[in-house]
């Protein structure tokens, strides 16, 4: 047919020409911040049990999922991607090693949509399958549940100290909230009590108890994330093998240690780190990495006594802590911001007078570390992009050079009597490589459970850091991965992804989709703005609360430093981001909408005045700031970029997406950000709102799901930067 694209490009006008008579119903609510008044116009959207809310989602999906049909190549990215992975043969990821040399790790095979859970004796030891989840048969869906319907994957595994029992967690569609399952690892049986009301990939784990006869994990009383009580009130609960798990054990929580005032939004969870130590350390979970800090004897503590003592509260900027024996070693955030490697001793303690293992430098962020029967091996990093290892050794700091200039170093030990150090490296274009240092020969040799593959179709892509001057004359770091033969000649479309927020550090990793991007001629622009921990704890409470400004006008001073430089040009960028990353993205395309081409935001915060109100408000507070003080609204009202749409303003085109299981961020804030831009956007640009409804905060779903999501947002951001590859092209032959 030949004037089928040219049909194509008739579809997309009559399609958003349609858009503009399905706005949402608007019932504005006033509501008064210290004297402030502050109209919220789609308040009613926040009721996702309204049937007309609903159906006006639903509406919206349906018309995005149309309309992203009708891009060309719109299946580029998932084709490519599954294509690369039978390649690889297979991945894995969850590796637990333990102090007998067992491996216990999640495996899926190329054309698996999810992964299993395997066992081997020592690296070299035969594989064995140990827990396929398709098995799995859900408590609180109904043994009856067929399997097609419910769609169970394994985001955690946690092996007994001695191997002979593991903790398999299990969810699906996206909710987090998981039901965990228990293993007898000889016999590769399953036992017939399953936890529910619990969460351990995300909040505090399972902690197994030193005879192997039990573990501790946090409860939910309520596991609805529709209800307003929904992980509040969480207890940490000791559950025996063989028991009732609905008779809770419950031992450290605001119901059992009134005289603790923990908040009704803390998670109270606990910490073990050797099979001998003699106390328990718990700690109440939030936002921060700054936690109130309480300890227990063992002994006192399954002897049925709850005499928790405090042992730090946040002010003694405690982080990262590691107990052995009576001493406990830490990283100190005290009047360092790049933090230094302190001990203390567990019966005298002093955080703020500590002995000091390892100074703070200036110029390198002290990253991670952990103690083996050699030493102290440590990592830091410098701008969050360059990572070194060392060893501290006989009060001795030695550089240890490593196999090849990385980005990022993981660590993992056995524990403090081996000597078993194994260091993974990579960066923006090189994969993950796994290796075991030997400290007597200061050698590494490659020990990778997943075969090196090679992407010769990448070669060609290089990485470049730089720094660029915000706003206010600081230096902010900046990630460029674009193909070397790039002409910059301001043509190129450019993927800003960024985040800035609760110090994360968005350090370097293999993407696949960044090279792919890079491939098609685009270039991928990482802006490791502040409210991250790049640099240091001081880099992140530069971009907090009345503060967070900087975050978004370091992300803007990127922006400009691109087009000023011809990487690109104003219209040809992209912005990409997720959860907290919405604060950024949003408030940058509000602030400067002329900048932008495309904007993608997942599950993003995009209403923070209604914090509160959000999945983890509680707790959240503590990053954006609490709406009930009469100086942080004013920061939480900058920030929201809900409340900053202008009317008339022309907004680049939008793809706004959200899982409808969210336990996070509420799919409201996604709802209410695309209806109010429909209403006042004086531009003919898309604005889209895609609604997951079997997924939740963008883990936890099929690996097939996740790369058709991403093929939609390559799709639409190259359709939208002027790709030609993406464009429909009218055909004028008669």
């Amino acid at each position: 047919m030949k004037r089928i694209i040219f049909i194509i490009t008739i579809f997309l006008t009559i399609f958003l020409n349609a858009q503009k008579y399905n706005l949402a119903s608007s019932f504005p609510i006033s509501d008064e911040y210290f004297g402030l008044k502050i109209v919220d116009e789609y308040r009613n959207l926040e009721d996702l049990k309204d049937v007309k809310v609903v159906n006006w989602m639903k509406s919206q999906s349906s018309y995005t999922d149309s309309l992203i049909n009708l891009i060309p190549n719109r299946n580029y990215y998932l084709e490519k991607r599954l294509e690369l992975d039978k390649r690889q043969l297979y991945s894995i990821s969850n590796v637990k090693i333990i102090s007998n040399n067992k491996y216990f790790y999640l495996k899926k095979n190329a054309g698996e949509t999810v992964a299993k859970v395997y066992y081997r004796n020592g690296f070299l030891g035969k594989e064995e399958l140990l827990y396929d989840p398709v098995s799995f048969n859900s408590l609180i869906n109904g043994n009856s549940s067929s399997k097609s319907e419910h769609k169970y994957l394994i985001n955690l595994i946690s092996p007994s100290w001695d191997g002979s029992k593991l903790a398999i967690s299990l969810t699906e569609k996206g909710k987090e909230l998981s039901e965990v399952i228990i293993m007898d690892v000889k016999k590769k049986t399953v036992l017939p009590e399953i936890i529910t009301n619990t969460n351990p990939s995300n909040i505090g784990g399972i902690k197994w108890l030193e005879d192997n006869s039990g573990f501790f994990y946090i409860y939910y009383p309520v596991i609805d994330n529709k209800d307003s009580l929904f992980a509040k009130n969480t207890r940490l609960v000791l559950y025996k093998i063989g028991e009732d798990p609905k008779k809770l054990k419950d031992v450290f929580s605001n119901i059992n240690n009134p005289e603790l005032n923990i908040g009704k939004e803390s998670y109270p969870a606990i910490l073990t780190f050797n099979s001998d130590d003699l106390y328990y350390i718990g700690i109440l979970v939030d936002s921060e990495d700054f936690r109130n800090t309480f300890i227990i004897s063992k002994k006192d503590l399954l002897n049925g006594k709850m005499n928790w003592k405090k042992l730090y509260t946040k002010d003694s900027k405690v982080h990262n802590i590691r107990l052995i024996g009576n001493d406990l070693f830490f990283l100190s955030g005290y009047n360092s911001s790049n933090y230094k490697l302190c001990k203390t001793n567990i019966l005298n303690p002093d955080f703020k007078n500590p002995k000091t293992l390892i100074p703070e430098n200036e110029n390198e962020v002290l990253q991670d570390y952990t103690i083996t029967s050699d030493g102290i091996y440590y990592t830091t990093n410098t701008n969050g992009v360059e990572a070194k290892l060392y060893l501290y050794k006989d009060g001795k700091n030695i550089l240890i050079k490593l196999p090849y200039v990385s980005g990022n170093i993981d660590l993992q030990s056995k524990g403090k009597n081996f000597s078993d150090i194994w260091v993974s490296c990579s960066g923006w274009a090189n994969d993950v490589q796994r290796f075991r240092y030997s400290l007597q020969t200061n050698n590494f040799s490659l020990e990778n459970l997943v075969p090196a593959i090679e992407y010769p179709e990448f070669k060609d892509v290089i990485v470049e850091e730089i720094t660029v001057k915000s706003y206010d004359g600081t230096q902010v770091p900046l990630s460029l991965i674009y193909n070397k033969n790039l002409k910059k000649d301001g043509t190129s479309p450019v993927l800003m992804n960024g985040y800035g927020a609760f110090a994360e550090s968005y350090s370097p990793y293999f993407s696949i989709s960044y090279l792919l991007w890079a491939n098609k001629g685009g270039i991928v622009a990482v802006p490791h703005v502040r409210g991250g921990g790049e640099k240091g704890d001081q880099w992140h409470v530069d971009g907090q609360k009345l503060k967070k400004p900087n975050s978004w006008n370091d992300l803007i001073a990127c922006s400009e430093y691109l087009i000023e430089q011809k990487y690109t040009s104003s219209k040809k960028i992209a912005l990409l981001g997720a959860s907290a990353g919405g604060i950024l993205m949003g408030r940058a395309v509000t602030e400067r909408p002329d900048l932008y081409g495309a904007v993608i935001i997942e599950s993003g915060v995009l209403n923070t005045l209604r914090v509160e109100k959000n999945g983890t408000g509680g707790t959240t507070i503590k990053e954006y700031g609490d709406p009930n003080n009469s100086i942080e609204y004013k920061g939480l009202l900058e920030m929201d970029a809900y409340h900053h749409i202008k009317k008339g303003e022309k907004y680049p085109a939008m793809l706004i997406s959200t899982g409808i299981n969210d336990p996070r961020v509420k799919p409201w804030m996604s709802t209410k950000f695309v209806a109010k831009l429909l209403a006042n956007n004086g531009s003919e640009n898309p604005i889209l709102l895609k609604i997951d409804y079997e997924g939740g905060h963008g883990g936890s779903i099929p690996i097939a799901q996740r790369y058709a999501n991403i093929g939609d947002i390559f799709a639409f951001a190259f359709w939208q930067l002027g790709h030609p590859d993406y464009q429909p092209k009218e055909n004028t032959e008669q």
